[in-house]
């Protein structure tokens, strides 16, 4: 019960005015007064660290620490709601796992060291072996985890400072394909639409993106449609696992693996042989539809389709109508899509059937990428990787001698090509080109795929220096540790999935002798002759570096020269581009008064083709890995697995499988079974039995380093993107009953779900999963 007590402020303690009465939360004074010991001292208002939705937040600071976390009611992304990780996230600033000072390995140990120290050590090594070895010898692999201030900064330091452009992210393990669809669908990166178009749409596709579990905060866009539009939108779910957001589906559609493209293909030759297409759109909007025709209808025939995705004829057409008689149609992705080793030519073509459909550039009507990590957006306009700041081509003299400028660098100082991808960067290492490597809060050991060649690459290396806040396993290896301060103890800008920047105030001080990335990279840069007074004049605050992002952006498609840290607070986050033509931003790419960054305007319709899985199921690994996430944790646990709330209701991984594929292992729920592939054997993982996997296929997550899944995925990567195919690789399970592992009859293949299912009123029309059987 709440009684009333003397000097005692419930909305000091929750930040929630409740008539301006005063409370206490017991009958027992002894009880009050711990609470009171524990409500914040004040409650600074940010933006989550964590996934690309970007939520606005307050942190409650108590003491100089962070001791509470609760949502922005004012905050247009989320609107006060979080989801589990972002209401525990202050737990995570103090957490054991955190590093406190440098470190450096002394006699096989790493040991704390001083700041002067590991600049010193690792500015030496990395100029001997630069000096011997040329500039490429040192690269650098970041992420999508810091500020946009953080990630010009080092950028900047990396490309012109050390010229090395071996520089890439580990984005690429995410994003990659996203970015290289839109560039050669729209001339350029960036999600073309906005979370309100989920509010708005009449149709929304989900494909490859399990949002209910990756992205939750998305669903409370979604539930505003009804109340905005009069009616409830169709949602359709394109996966072959019956996740957590099927569940949300009006039209599950369970697709064989890997077979998106195909299924986009067909969907548009049914479009395009009904005469549903948009014909004006087309002509006004795009280009290369002639070919784009010819290749489809000859090509993406529904029968062919319907064998290669695993969906009947007739629901492929259902699916056609629906999608193209929609006035306004929305298709949102995710990693289902992306990393794939045709990700690429799979995101396009989902922009194809968008742009046929004259889905773009309209509210509600989009093809749009949910972005991964919390400033993803940010290293991509920014980061120097895979193009100069903003969205600027290294093969473009025009381009470099403009940043050149911008900047006050030598011309001769910017690249002119881009160096080499994540993927590319290890078979550096592995062949003996790269002799040292800076990790900046990425965890290689436990994310990249096939671990044993990772680790054989690793171990070459004269030098390997990590910068992370979190006592990472890939750290833990490290020659050096820079130890960084976390979300919470720096100040700058994040920008989400729909391109909203989103400020991020600094709360507290850094944990004990650690230093924010920006301070990190121009103090070491002073290590390097005259490289901080050529690339950082008189910069003292990620302001400074803000500042000049703006200039360097003003007239790009990625436009930050209108924002200020005190309108992006003030708006709750601005949608670039943000300029005096757009001075709050602009929710939409590509409308009817926005061409295209291309030669001639026009989104190009490409003729794109699907491919059969490189690894397909064998006699001697039947069944078929995918690997994905789960609410509770973050990428590899280095955040959240000492924080109890969440590492209690997902300590381990788990193995999902059909039960008619655990009865031919004879196991049941919570056994214990081992899981193989042609590259190694995991031990020991909890059985998980679920008619939400279809038989022949298995689900695990990646997060654990207990259970490490990248030791037997395949490191095969798309030849655009560079982005791994993590999500198909051939497999075999086995049980203490059936060691072996499963054995299919001959002419035996893995099961499939024979029909689209459609919800009627409340419920699936049929029991979806008594259409799963084996065929012969």
């Amino acid at each position: 019960m709440l009684n009333k007590i003397k000097n005692f402020n419930l909305k000091d303690f929750l930040g929630v005015d409740i008539k301006n009465e005063k409370y206490a939360l017991t009958d027992d004074k002894k009880f009050g007064k711990v609470a009171l010991s524990k409500a914040p001292d004040k409650w600074v208002r940010s933006t989550c660290g964590y996934c690309g939705v970007g939520c606005g937040l307050y942190i409650g600071v108590k003491d100089a620490k962070p001791v509470y976390t609760k949502g922005d009611p004012a905050h247009p992304v989320n609107m006060g709601t979080l989801c589990p990780k972002g209401l525990s996230e202050h737990e995570m600033v103090h957490s054991e796992n955190r590093y406190t000072s440098p470190m450096i390995r002394k006699n096989g140990q790493l040991v704390p060291s001083s700041w002067a120290e590991v600049f010193k050590t690792t500015s030496d090594k990395f100029k001997d072996i630069q000096s011997i070895h040329g500039n490429g010898a040192v690269a650098i692999v970041s992420t999508g985890q810091l500020l946009t201030e953080e990630f010009y900064t080092l950028g900047k330091f990396v490309q012109l400072g050390l010229k090395t452009n071996n520089y890439c992210g580990n984005t690429t393990l995410c994003m990659a394909s996203a970015v290289m669809g839109y560039k050669q669908t729209f001339g350029s990166d960036g999600p073309l639409g906005a979370y309100e178009d989920f509010s708005h749409a009449d149709v929304i596709m989900l494909i490859g993106a399990n949002i209910a579990d990756n992205h939750p905060i998305l669903k409370l866009h979604i539930a505003k449609n009804k109340k905005i539009t009069g009616k409830k939108p169709t949602i359709i779910v394109v996966d072959p696992r019956f996740s957590k957001t099927a569940n949300m589906a009006d039209m599950y559609v369970p697709i064989n693996p890997r077979s998106d493209l195909a299924l986009m293909n067909g969907l548009c030759h049914i479009i395009l042989e009904q005469g549903w297409e948009n014909e004006k759109f087309i002509k006004d909007r795009t280009s290369g539809y002639k070919e784009f025709r010819k290749h489809i209808l000859e090509n993406y025939k529904p029968q062919d389709v319907a064998n290669i995705t695993g969906i009947d004829v007739k629901d492929l057409y259902e699916l056609a109508r629906v999608y193209a008689k929609a006035p306004k149609a929305m298709s949102a992705w995710t990693m289902g899509v992306n990393q794939s080793s045709i990700g690429t030519d799979t995101v396009s073509s989902i922009c194809n059937l968008a742009l046929i459909t004259g889905n773009i550039g309209r509210e509600g009507a989009t093809a749009f990428s949910i972005t991964g990590q919390c400033n993803a957006m940010g290293t991509r306009e920014t980061g120097f990787t895979s193009s100069l700041p903003g969205y600027r081509n290294f093969a473009s003299s025009y381009d470099r001698e403009e940043y050149a400028t911008l900047v006050n660098v030598p011309l001769e100082d910017v690249p002119t090509k881009r160096g080499y991808s994540y993927p590319q960067i290890i078979d550096a290492i592995e062949s003996g080109e790269i002799k040292a490597l800076w990790l900046v809060a990425t965890n290689p050991l436990v994310s990249y795929p096939d671990q044993k060649k990772l680790r054989r690459a690793l171990n070459k290396l004269e030098l390997l220096v990590v910068q992370d806040a979190f006592k990472s396993e890939t750290s833990l290896k490290a020659d050096i540790v820079f130890s960084a301060a976390t979300w919470s103890e720096k100040e700058g800008t994040y920008t989400n999935s729909e391109r909203r920047c989103n400020y991020a105030r600094k709360a507290v001080e850094p944990l004990a002798d650690t230093k924010s990335d920006f301070n990190i990279v121009l103090e070491f840069s002073k290590y390097f002759e005259g490289v901080n007074e050529r690339l950082y004049p008189n910069w003292k605050q990620p302001r400074d570096a803000f500042n000049e992002w703006k200039k360097v952006s003003s007239g790009r498609l990625c436009d930050y020269s209108g924002m200020s840290y005190e309108l992006i607070e003030e708006l709750g986050g601005i949608q670039w581009p943000c300029n005096e033509k757009y001075p709050k931003g602009k929710a939409r790419l590509y409308d009817e008064n926005m061409p295209c960054p291309t030669q001639d305007g026009k989104a190009k319709l490409l003729a794109l083709d699907w491919l059969p899985l490189s690894e397909p199921c064998n006699s001697n690994f039947p069944l078929t890995l995918n690997t994905g996430r789960t609410v509770e944790q973050w990428h590899t646990r280095t955040k959240t697995k000492t924080i109890s709330i969440l590492n209690d209701l997902a300590p381990e991984a788990w193995i999902e499988i059909n039960p008619v594929d655990a009865k031919k292992l004879e196991v049941s729920n919570g056994d214990r079974i081992d899981i193989s592939s042609i590259r190694g054997r995991i031990n020991n993982i909890i059985v998980k039995e679920s008619q939400n996997i279809r038989i022949g296929s298995i689900f695990v997550p990646f997060h654990y380093n207990e259970q490490l899944i990248n030791t037997i995925t395949k490191a095969e990567f798309d030849p655009k993107s560079f982005e791994p195919n993590y999500k198909q690789c051939a497999v075999q399970l086995h049980s203490i009953k059936v060691p072996n592992g499963i054995v299919f009859q001959e002419g035996e293949v893995a099961g499939v779900l024979e029909h689209i299912v459609v919800k009627d009123e409340n419920n699936f029309t049929a029991n979806t999963f008594e259409k799963i059987k084996t065929t012969k």
